[in-house]
């Protein structure tokens, strides 16, 4: 196995909204132990993410053995997250943790395809550890800084696929192309999840001065 095999996907850190949104899956090779890659809207693929957020209900959903699903909100939207047998160590967090709490998890997003068509995006967690606020906030503001960081390079391919220059020279974004195939949202959705997310820090600041 080459070195490259060996080396982890880097966790990408998104908000909970642009998630939820990653609703296309694809691989980049026909091998069967290709990786998996969730389709970001703002123009990247995910075949691990970084989260970090309030673990607000737990829940055993599991028939035969212990099915742990729990419900992760950060300042856009909630992520559910789904650990069982094979995840033994991420389970047994869900399963000792009492919400609320926050929680850092490293994950692979997974989708199911509903009866009515619709399709729902999960993380199942490598990792699940405990943290404090300082930590969730932190995350709120590099992962702000790293959406906001796809939104515009995916407007510059955009722009210059508007209104190409000669001889221009603007980077190729094969997975912003993608996106705009694939998803009808506009990325400054995203933009406006980005304030949302560091006004509810700000907002957090501003109770805690006025105590």
């Amino acid at each position: 196995m080459s070195q490259a095999e060996l080396t982890r996907e880097v966790a990408r850190r998104v908000f909970a909204s642009e998630f939820n949104d990653s609703t296309y899956t694809f691989k980049e090779s026909d091998d069967e132990r290709a990786p998996n890659y969730a389709l970001l809207p703002t123009g990247d693929r995910a075949n691990r993410v970084f989260i970090v957020g309030t673990l607000t209900e737990t829940e055993d959903v599991g028939e035969d053995s212990e099915y742990w699903r729990g419900r992760v909100v950060d300042p856009t939207g909630t992520f559910f997250v789904y650990a069982g047998q094979y995840q033994p160590e991420a389970a047994s967090v869900l399963r000792d943790t009492e919400p609320p709490a926050y929680v850092a998890i490293v994950g692979k997003p997974r989708t199911f395809e509903t009866d009515d068509g619709n399709v729902n995006v999960s993380v199942r967690p490598e990792s699940i550890a405990v943290v404090d606020e300082d930590t969730r906030d932190r995350w709120v503001v590099e992962t702000a800084e790293r959406t906001l960081d796809r939104i515009e390079a995916f407007e510059e391919w955009e722009n210059e696929q508007e209104a190409p220059e000669t001889g221009s020279t603007a980077p190729t974004n094969e997975y912003a192309q993608m996106a705009r195939e694939r998803y009808d949202s506009p990325v400054v959705n995203y933009r406006n999840d980005v304030i949302q997310a560091l006004e509810s820090l700000e907002d957090v600041e501003d109770a805690e001065a006025t105590a």
